[in-house]
């Protein structure tokens, strides 16, 4: 059964899975008018091919390594890290080891 978005005012645990990430499956945390949260879940050697996002985006390893493309660069994100991207900036990555990612994406407001 899907887990349902939050809804203003409720409290969401994004701590690191630990134990329980081999088992975890990525998971929309919010979506609202203008911005969408959710826990991205990646098994090492999972690649998420180059593609972008309509709007600004953060994201943020929460666990585990990703090795993160963009601009013409390669960074290794780890526990703990996180980048920031311009809305519709290319980007590509690869978990270098299980890990569960903090994906945030601002949306349009029209």
């Amino acid at each position: 059964m899907a887990q349902p978005h939050a809804t203003s005012g409720e409290a969401i645990d994004v701590r690191p899975l630990g134990e329980r990430l081999n088992g975890a499956v990525s998971t929309a945390l919010i979506k609202a008018k203008q911005l969408e949260i959710a826990r991205l879940v990646l098994p090492a050697g999972k690649e998420l091919p180059e593609h972008k996002t309509p709007g600004e985006v953060v994201v943020q390893c929460i666990e585990g390594r990703i090795e993160f493309r963009s601009y013409g660069k390669t960074q290794v994100l780890n526990s703990g890290d996180l980048i920031h991207l311009a809305a519709q900036a290319p980007h590509a990555l690869k978990a270098l080891e299980n890990s569960s990612l903090l994906l945030t994406v601002c949306l349009s407001s029209d």
